[in-house]
């Protein structure tokens, strides 16, 4: 035990007590301090983010039926203590501790309000960051991602405009995880690459020696599920091989509903399976009554699996259901090639063998308008968080404003041209990115 005399440092006082310590803030102090705040002038917005963080305005109506339930007791239900207390408020005597604590609190309250609208106001930008043209004659779709990296994005942005050139086990599949920072590579001839997009680093590699026709992550990047050519495997970000899946026989499409814990999957047979991955067991399985099914997408707002079948029909199903909920013609005598959904789960995105991309609202089952891919049928198509939708055909990759979901546009946003890489096997936008 180490002793130290405190009789000259001025840390106790002539009683032995400590001095200059914080005891907190007064209720008085409080009181002015939160005068002060609401005096300071500030704009309209940063008002309304101040009222939209502070729980004081959210407590108002629940003091104002305190104060009803106080005119009108029910004293029968009423202790001793609580009779007391009522008597009290109805006096206007209240427990002054009491008071000093709840101004004590609405301050902290005020103030954590004001400092988390400062943190909006700076961390958040008004723009969504997209490429505007400067007049009427300048076109951003011409505009390719050498010249963008070279003159228009800084050091960091642009390191993530990189090519891979991965020939021997071509074509390959890609798909990022939730958070955006892990991605999984995966060639239709058995080689799967783990990326860390962060880094732009590879985390592992392996090769199963079988067809891989797709590949999700489950709940994290630390595991991740590949449909081979007869079942669908588990497997760890080392390679290692955790399970085998039985049921799922032939599949062609896998995908995960992270709020649920299943994991999905159809195939040759036209049979659509969900296994619970944390108990193992399988949980339902629909028959399509529609065949081979190739195209499968999620709705991320209400995890209902859009399955896009090859006479041109997109069929709605969810876990409890032994039946579609919605079955819709989208491409008549054109099968399915491509389908997405946006992130509020308002719009769909078909593409056909009939070359046509066509709008959807969800919200009455109707086509809103469609697009046409002159060079070559649309194979993949994603659509961004910031609603930016991306088409792969044929070797070209095309992005379309996030208006392009609403109206229909005259000219596209953005265009990539991959002659040498014809067709585009998957276009996926990275979450939290937008790369």
């Amino acid at each position: 035990t180490i002793m130290a005399s405190a009789e000259n440092d001025g840390d106790f006082d002539d009683d032995n007590r400590t001095k200059d310590v914080s005891k907190g803030i007064s209720g008085a102090d409080a009181d002015a301090e939160y005068k002060q705040l609401a005096k300071k002038k500030r704009s309209n917005a940063e008002s309304m983010l101040i009222a939209k963080y502070n729980a004081n305005v959210q407590n108002k109506e629940r003091l104002k039926q305190m104060k009803k339930d106080d005119a009108d007791p029910n004293l029968e239900k009423l202790n001793g203590y609580k009779k007391r207390a009522l008597m009290k408020r109805q006096k206007g005597k209240g427990d002054k501790i009491v008071k000093a604590k709840m101004s004590v609190h609405k301050t902290k309250r005020y103030r954590a309000a004001i400092a988390a609208a400062d943190a909006e106001i700076v961390l958040n930008t008004e723009s969504a960051g997209l490429v505007e043209a400067e007049n009427d004659m300048e076109r951003t779709s011409s505009l390719t991602q050498v010249q963008l990296k070279r003159d228009h994005l800084d050091e960091q942005t642009g390191r993530h405009i990189f090519d891979l050139q991965l020939d021997s086990y071509a074509p390959y599949g890609f798909k990022y995880d939730r958070s955006g920072r892990s991605a999984v590579l995966y060639g239709q001839r058995g080689h799967v690459s783990l990326l860390d997009c962060q880094q732009l680093s590879l985390k592992t590699e392996f090769h199963v020696q079988e067809r891989i026709r797709d590949a999700c992550f489950l709940h994290n990047d630390s595991m991740f599920a590949a449909a081979q050519t007869n079942h669908v495997y588990i497997y760890d970000d080392t390679g290692a091989e955790i399970h085998k899946l039985n049921d799922h026989i032939d599949p062609f499409c896998v995908d995960f509903l992270p709020y649920h814990w299943l994991l999905a999957s159809v195939g040759r047979a036209g049979w659509l399976k969900y296994q619970d991955t944390s108990t193992g067991e399988l949980v339902s399985q629909h028959r399509t009554k529609l065949g081979p099914c190739r195209v499968m997408r999620q709705n991320q707002s209400n995890a209902v699996m859009h399955l896009g079948h090859t006479n041109g029909v997109v069929t709605l199903w969810s876990p409890a259901s032994s039946e579609y909920l919605v079955k819709m013609m989208c491409h008549k005598g054109s099968p399915i090639s491509s389908m997405a959904i946006d992130k509020s789960g308002r719009y769909m995105v078909t593409g056909g063998a009939d070359r046509q991309v066509k709008v959807w609202d969800l919200r009455m089952f109707k086509t809103t308008h469609a697009y046409y891919t002159s060079s070559g049928i649309p194979t993949s198509i994603d659509i961004s968080q910031r609603g930016v939708l991306g088409i792969g055909h044929a070797g070209h990759a095309t992005f379309w404003r996030p208006q392009a979901l609403k109206i229909k546009e005259k000219d596209p946003y953005m265009h990539h041209g991959m002659p040498a890489c014809s067709p585009v096997e998957t276009v996926r936008f990275r979450p939290f990115e937008d790369v």
